[in-house]
């Protein structure tokens, strides 16, 4: 869920960790479940009691486990698509947990129905957008394309919603997950029309 340039400052300094963990006798596959763990227990049991400063706090220590494994699985030769699967379906589950546990609080204590209507919106189109580029990928076309990455979705979601936690007024929230589903739209769009022009000119690549 990092960049490019951020996950190589990022792996220069959890390496020491990773070759730790492997010494341990811990997998990354064991690091890619305890991080997607503790991520869904933070996300299902803060924000829904409004510690959402707390909450993001948790996930981000978490998050780095995204990082760590595929350290470790480098450092043990164990690179390969088994791993690449994995990660990306738990991702899924993690922002699963991240936007169903923003939409308890609002829905509920929380007292804004369209933040919780908007972040139930979030998760759904969010799903949409890495279900489009799987399904492309599986027919052999390329749909790496659009303005809306899952890391820019979920940073972006959880530095607002931390915010919101030490006093920020929760319309911000709001106006950023509109800006967010807006933008998860136009995603969609951008790959469907880039499959449709790949079709058009001659089928998968």
């Amino acid at each position: 869920m990092l960049n490019r340039h951020a996950r190589r400052a990022f792996t220069k300094l959890f390496t020491p960790l990773a070759a730790l963990l492997l010494r341990l006798r811990i997998s990354p596959d064991a690091v890619t479940l305890g991080g997607t763990l503790g991520v869904s227990l933070a996300a299902l049991i803060l924000f829904p009691l409004g510690q959402l400063f707390w909450g993001v706090v948790v996930i981000t220590v978490f998050v780095f486990s995204d990082v760590v494994d595929g350290i470790m699985a480098r450092l043990a030769g164990r690179a390969g698509t088994w791993g690449g699967f994995l990660d990306s379906t738990l991702d899924r589950i993690q922002d699963g947990a991240v936007f169903a546990g923003l939409a308890f609080w609002f829905f509920g204590a929380g007292g804004s129905f369209a933040t919780g209507a908007l972040a139930l919106t979030c998760l759904a189109l969010g799903n949409l957008v890495s279900y489009v580029r799987a399904k492309a990928e599986s027919l052999g076309f390329d749909a790496n394309v659009g303005i809306a990455e899952r890391a820019e979705r979920l940073v972006s979601t959880l530095v607002v919603a931390g915010l919101v936690g030490l006093g920020l007024p929760v319309p911000f929230l709001t106006g950023m997950l509109a800006i967010l589903a807006v933008a998860s739209a136009v995603t969609v769009c951008q790959r469907v029309f880039a499959v449709r022009t790949q079709a058009a000119a001659g089928g998968a690549a």
